[in-house]
């Protein structure tokens, strides 16, 4: 449900797609989306044949629109962007306008989607693939059906890109199991997930709950729709038809991936799954996961390792998938940001605290995202216009790390910004920036306005 910037990491991608869904969604279209779940939720085996004509509805479209318009995002292959759309003659009523005649007449054919790379933090290329602001609005419309059929399906220990889900219920069970005895952990990587996605078997699992073919088409054109990118001296190259993968960035992509990796749910849960005999639990955001146990043996391992590569043809990156007993000393758990460990009791006594935090990648990125908002090619902004920008900054940011201990980290980023502002503030000036007479830049800068965290 989303066009990825190429910046966001999957926390900061969750925060931002949350506040996407305040949009509000026309009572009609809520209550087909709650009739449809409904129906699905009844009937586990039914297969729904009658939804193309809803997805091209006056309401379901103008919610669309709205929804990709919230999300933000950058332009497609055709380089025509969200506020392009909003300034040009007939504006978002001729796009929704033209993409319903579309849709209703089956002339619709997506642009290709733009490849664009972001690096990675162990210094390798992640590829993203944005489609269009047209074909994202196209792929939000099937979202809103298909959506509330599928929800009905999807587990409780799935919770990435879900209504009313989130990345920190995600943590608290984490938090919770950890509580329980359930220490060792299989800390699952799937090596580009959404980029290996075999399309015969995913489309198996889609029709497992859809028969209207126009909808299954749809999907096909999305999954098969080739590449563009784009040269450093200009000029772009197409590729051709894949046969795997959903580009991460399509609207559509979260929930075709949680559909496929519903299944390795289910069979985890069944009465012969690791669930039963190995009393695991299994807790998921999206294709990034670990199964927490009490003890993680070969049989586990290997049930976990032929299901997901045999079974589903996807693939382990084996350097960054591990087991790890907790209460080991030096061990610990990366997830969604944050980091789990058994640490030292504070006032000295001879027990461990189970400490929550945010992790030392997320922490580096933070003062990368900070140094670069007050940066050289920052200086042409008036102060407060600066300071207002690190408040929502901040806010956002110690919002989504608000759980466990943060203290330390925030005080470590107090730090930080208040050294960062000092050389901002010196290299504004021609002449040595000093606070006023009598006044620590600490208390100078929250005069301005900054907020601490």
């Amino acid at each position: 449900m989303n066009n990825i910037s190429t910046t966001e990491t999957t926390e900061e991608l969750a925060v931002r797609l949350e506040d996407s869904k305040r949009v509000a969604i026309p009572e009609r279209l809520s209550i087909l989306r709650a009739k449809l779940g409904q129906k699905a939720k009844q009937e586990p085996k039914f297969r729904f044949y009658a939804l193309y004509d809803r997805i091209y509805r006056q309401d379901t479209l103008e919610t669309a629109w709205r929804l990709v318009a919230a999300n933000g995002g950058g332009p497609g292959v055709d380089g025509v962007s969200i506020k392009d759309i909003q300034k040009a003659e007939g504006g978002a009523e001729k796009l929704v306008s033209d993409l319903q005649e579309a849709l209703k007449d089956k002339t619709y054919l997506p642009e290709p989607v733009l490849r664009v790379y972001i690096p990675k933090a162990n210094g390798n290329l992640r590829p993203l693939g944005i489609p269009t602001v047209r074909d994202r609005v196209a792929q939000m419309a099937v979202l809103l059906i298909l959506e509330p059929i599928y929800e009905a399906d999807f587990l409780d220990v799935s919770y990435g890109f879900r209504p009313g889900k989130s990345a920190h219920q995600a943590l608290a069970v984490i938090k919770s199991n950890l509580e329980e005895g359930y220490t060792a952990i299989y800390d699952a990587d799937l090596a580009s997930y959404f980029d290996t996605i075999p399309h015969d078997k995913l489309m198996a699992a889609v029709e497992m709950r859809v028969a209207d073919r126009s909808v299954l088409h749809l999907i096909r054109l999305w999954l098969k729709n080739p590449f563009v990118e784009r040269g450093e001296r200009g000029g772009s190259k197409l590729s051709g038809k894949p046969n795997q993968g959903t580009p991460q960035g399509g609207v559509i992509s979260p929930l075709l991936a949680n559909i496929y990796l519903h299944w390795f749910d289910r069979v985890f849960h069944f009465r012969d799954g690791p669930a039963t005999w190995a009393k695991a639990r299994l807790v998921r955001y999206a294709d990034d996961f670990v199964v927490m146990a009490r003890y993680i043996g070969k049989d586990l391992e290997s049930y976990i390792e032929t299901k997901l590569e045999g079974w589903m043809g996807l693939k382990l990156n084996r350097e960054k998938t591990k087991i790890v007993e907790l209460r080991e000393e030096g061990a610990s758990l990366d997830f969604l940001g944050y980091t789990f460990r058994y640490d030292r009791d504070l006032k000295g006594r001879p027990v461990k605290y189970l400490n929550m935090s945010p992790s030392k990648k997320s922490l580096q990125k933070e003062r990368d995202a900070l140094r670069k908002m007050t940066g050289k090619e920052m200086c042409f902004k008036p102060i407060p216009m600066l300071i207002a920008e690190l408040n929502r900054h901040l806010k956002g940011w110690a919002n989504y790390f608000s759980k466990g201990y943060p203290r330390a980290t925030y005080r470590h980023i107090n730090s930080y910004v208040l050294i960062r502002m000092g050389i901002h503030l010196r290299r504004r000036s021609q002449r040595p920036y000093r606070p006023p007479k009598g006044i620590s830049l600490y208390k100078h800068l929250h005069d301005m306005g900054l907020v601490y965290l």
